[in-house]
């Protein structure tokens, strides 16, 4: 709907036009943000799948076999052999910038690089079965890792593309059109008052002419 609050004057009609064309422009790359956001979407998308999958994977063999060494072993000394841990880790974050949206990447380091220090406990008194499960964690740990940022990813990229479409409707649906037909309404006023001018104006002649002349 147009307003009708606005003047009906040419400045009025450039201004709008203006804001016209600059909305116009403003959608196309909104547009085009929300399009790449998408692409982007369906890629992490993918990507959680198969991670998800690996992980679910690992996790279900770390189980198995802790199953198997908690029915080989006593809970006591299960629970003497996992009580200090030797090996530590540190994870740390950093921001990525994906299409204006601040996405995080998570790395880690562990505390030392032996690989045998991920076990807490001497070979004497435990099962083979520990040694699996343990193990199995220790590699599906970065694959969990990733798969937080993943899905982290996801949210924020889902939150961003309805942000967008959101603006990219309002654009179009509203915005838009309400220029257009405020700019179809100052032109017709314009158009109305130009005609209402050469109607006066040819009146003012007729009764000049008839003044200084006599004609009618």
């Amino acid at each position: 709907m147009a307003s009708t609050n606005v003047k009906p004057t040419r400045m009025e009609l450039n201004r709008a036009k203006a804001r016209l064309k600059t909305a116009t422009r403003g959608h196309k790359l909104l547009k085009d943000k929300r399009d790449e956001l998408m692409r982007q979407f369906m890629l992490i998308i993918k990507q959680n799948k198969e991670l998800r999958q690996k992980v679910e994977a690992g996790l279900g063999e770390a189980m198995a076999a802790m199953s198997v060494a908690s029915a080989v072993m006593s809970p006591e000394m299960l629970e003497q052999a996992l009580l200090y841990p030797k090996q530590s880790v540190e994870v740390d974050m950093k921001l990525k910038n994906v299409m204006s949206v601040e996405v995080p990447e998570y790395s880690f380091k562990t505390r030392s690089d032996d690989p045998s220090e991920i076990y807490p406990y001497g070979y004497a008194m435990t099962s083979g079965e520990l040694d699996d499960a343990i193990g199995s964690l220790s590699q599906t740990f970065s694959d969990m890792l990733e798969l937080a940022r993943v899905e982290k990813t996801m949210q924020l990229l889902a939150q961003e593309i309805e942000k967008t479409r959101r603006r990219v409707n309002a654009l179009e649906y509203v915005m838009i059109p309400e220029m257009q037909a405020t700019i179809k309404y100052i032109t017709m006023k314009l158009e109305e008052n130009e005609r209402g001018n050469i109607t006066r104006l040819m009146k003012v002649k007729d009764t000049i002419l008839q003044e200084a002349h006599g004609y009618e």
